[in-house]
């Protein structure tokens, strides 16, 4: 079931995942709509990026890294 994404999205992919992120606060009513079973114990973390970037666009690209970066990189 995808959530407007070109991948869908599976159960499968939030099993094995201990962070989610979600660019909008839209993205995660929709997450939790579609998928709110699946989700318990998983830390949902909205990023508040718009959803307006193209593909590896330099400048998502930075922002991702500036507001995922500190969950990534611990």
């Amino acid at each position: 079931m995808a959530l407007d994404a070109l991948t869908p999205l599976e159960p499968d992919q939030i099993a094995w995942a201990d962070v989610i992120f979600v660019m909008e606060r839209r993205h995660r009513v929709k997450l939790n709509k579609s998928f709110g079973r699946y989700l318990k114990g998983k830390q949902i973390v909205c990023l508040d990026i718009p959803d307006k970037y193209s593909f590896m666009d330099p400048d998502l690209i930075a922002l991702l890294e500036r507001k995922a970066g500190r969950f990534i990189h611990g």
